[in-house]
């Protein structure tokens, strides 16, 4: 008998609504933990959140004063560069418009940056407008390091990169400085139904 069965192909991946995922991507259920560099492990009494730069004067929250700020819950999905897509993603956090309306600011762009060294440029009008949120829990519990925790950028109609894990702040500039990986020949938008892995593209 062949150890070999023609009739077993294996577990099925699970169906999709294939107008939910963007070119180039595939559906994964699991959660890649992928990072530029060692994830970072700071106390919460050690943790903050800060706005600055061009800002008429900074805010700055401790770990106690930004989980009583108003939150949501949202469910997005959520599409990595190295193209897997995950649906139907659920996290809690604050959201940026409650963070910006703190500061008066006309700048047009902001870096997030985190602890690790990690920076990502966005316009404002990409995290404004009910787009994006500071996350601190995903899928019930508390947001896990190696995915970002405390607390990560939440930008779901870009791609993940762009979603900076282990966020501490946020830095209004008038003019656009890209970060970390656009430095390295990312896109400097990365619209994920567009593409936009590469710069260029």
């Amino acid at each position: 008998m062949s150890p070999i069965s023609r009739g077993f192909h294996g577990r099925r991946r699970p169906a999709a609504d294939a107008s939910r995922i963007p070119p180039g991507q595939y559906l994964e259920t699991g959660f890649p933990v992928l990072s530029a560099g060692p994830t970072p492990h700071r106390p919460l009494e050690q943790w903050s959140f800060s706005i600055d730069g061009a800002v008429s004067e900074g805010v700055s929250w401790r770990w106690e004063e930004f989980i009583d700020l108003p939150s949501e819950t949202v469910t997005v999905d959520i599409h990595c560069v190295t193209k897997w897509s995950k649906l139907d993603t659920t996290w809690r956090g604050v959201s940026v418009d409650t963070l910006l309306a703190e500061v008066q600011t006309d700048a047009p762009w902001l870096t997030a940056w985190s602890d690790g060294g990690y920076t990502t440029n966005l316009a404002v009008d990409d995290v404004t407008g009910g787009k994006a949120w500071v996350a601190y829990e995903y899928s019930g519990g508390a947001l896990h390091p190696e995915h970002g925790g405390p607390a990560r950028l939440l930008v779901p109609h870009l791609y993940f990169w762009k979603s900076a894990k282990w966020v501490r702040g946020l830095t209004l500039t008038p003019t656009d400085e890209p970060g970390f990986w656009e430095g390295y020949g990312y896109h400097n938008h990365g619209d994920p139904w567009l593409e936009q892995r590469y710069q260029g593209d």
